[in-house]
C-alpha cells in the first residue's frame, strides 16, 4: 500500500481555509496514492487550538466529511484528527462513549474511499501545554484495515507511551501518528518515531504540521519509518511538502520472524514489578 504525509502549515482557526488548502494538496497526490492512505496532521482544520468554542465541530460535521468526500473522490482512505464532540448526548462511538463533562476530544478520523469512518480519541491529552483543561481524554485503541494493512492510529503526546504501541503490536503493520510538535522538542519527536518502530517491528508514519500557531513554531520532521528503523522518506525541517511510501505487511511479517524479539515479551510480569 502506499501511504502519503502531508506536512503543511495550517490557517489558525479557520476550517473553510484549511479544507480548501487540503483539497488542492490532496488532488496533487490523489494518483500516486490510489488505493492507499493519504494523511493530513493534527488537528488539520484549525491548528492545536484550545478554544474549542471556536473550533469543535460534531461527529459528521463538514471537515468530517470532508475527509469522506475526498476518500471517496480519489479513491485513498483519507486520515487526520479534528476537535470534535458527539453530535447526541450519550451516542455511542467507536472513540468511546459520552463522557460526564460533555467536551470534545481530540479524535483521529479516517474515512475510507467506501464512505466508512473510524475514529480514535486521543488517549493523552498534552497536560503540559492545557490539551487537559479542553479536552477529554479518550480510551479505546483500534485497528482498521486498510487495502490488506493493519493501521493503528495514535495523536501526537501518544508517541512518549511506548505501552499504547507495543501493546497493539501484534494486530498492527502501520502505525500512523498525526502531530503538532513543536521546535523546542523536535529531536524528541525523531527520536521516538524511530524507536517506536524498531520496539515493534513495524512501519511508523509520523505527520507533523509546519509554520506557526498558537504561539508556537514547528519544523515538520515528519517521516515514514521502516520495522527495522530505516527512515524511507522524510523532509527538511520547516519545509512543506510529502512524505511517502510503500507499506508491506510481509515485510513486518519477515522481520518479526527473523528478528522475534516480540515473542519474549512478558507483560504479565511487568505488571507485577
Amino acid at each position: 500500500m502506499h501511504v502519503v504525509g502531508l506536512q503543511s502549515d495550517l490557517v489558525w482557526e479557520d476550517a473553510g481555509a484549511n479544507r480548501d488548502h487540503f483539497r488542492a494538496a490532496i488532488r496533487e497526490v490523489a494518483a500516486r496514492a490510489e488505493g492507499g492512505l493519504i494523511v493530513l496532521p493534527e488537528m488539520w482544520s484549525s491548528g492545536f487550538s484550545m478554544h474549542t468554542e471556536r473550533i469543535a465541530e460534531p461527529e459528521g460535521g463538514e471537515s468530517e466529511q470532508f475527509l469522506v468526500e475526498m476518500a471517496r473522490e480519489t479513491g485513498a482512505a483519507l486520515a487526520g484528527s479534528l476537535a470534535q464532540t458527539l453530535s447526541e448526548a450519550g451516542l455511542l462511538s467507536e472513540a468511546g462513549p459520552l463522557s460526564e463533562t460533555g467536551r470534545p476530544r481530540n479524535v483521529f478520523v479516517l474515512a475510507t474511499p467506501e464512505g466508512g469512518v473510524h475514529r480514535y480519541a486521543k488517549i493523552h491529552p498534552f497536560a503540559y501545554g492545557g490539551e487537559g483543561r479542553h479536552y477529554d481524554a479518550g480510551d479505546v485503541m483500534i485497528s482498521v484495515r486498510v487495502a490488506g494493512v493493519r493501521v493503528t492510529p495514535l495523536i501526537c503526546y501518544d508517541l512518549r507511551f511506548a505501552e499504547l504501541f507495543t501493546s497493539r503490536a501484534a494486530e498492527t503493520d502501520l502505525f500512523v501518528v498525526v502531530a503538532n510538535w513543536p521546535v523546542p522538542r523536535a529531536q524528541h519527536w525523531k527520536a521516538l518515531l524511530v524507536a517506536r518502530a524498531m520496539e515493534t517491528q513495524s512501519y511508523v508514519l509520523g505527520v507533523n504540521r509546519v509554520g506557526t500557531g498558537g504561539g508556537l513554531v514547528f519544523e515538520g520532521d515528519s517521516m515514514l519509518v521502516s520495522p527495522l528503523g530505516d527512515v524511507i522518506s522524510s523532509l527538511p525541517p520547516g519545509e512543506a511538502g510529502v512524505v511517502e511510501g510503500e507499506v508491506d505487511p510481509a515485510v513486518v511479517d519477515e522481520v518479526r520472524i527473523s528478528l522475534p524479539f516480540l515473542r519474549d515479551r512478558r507483560p504479565e510480569v511487568y505488571r507485577t514489578l
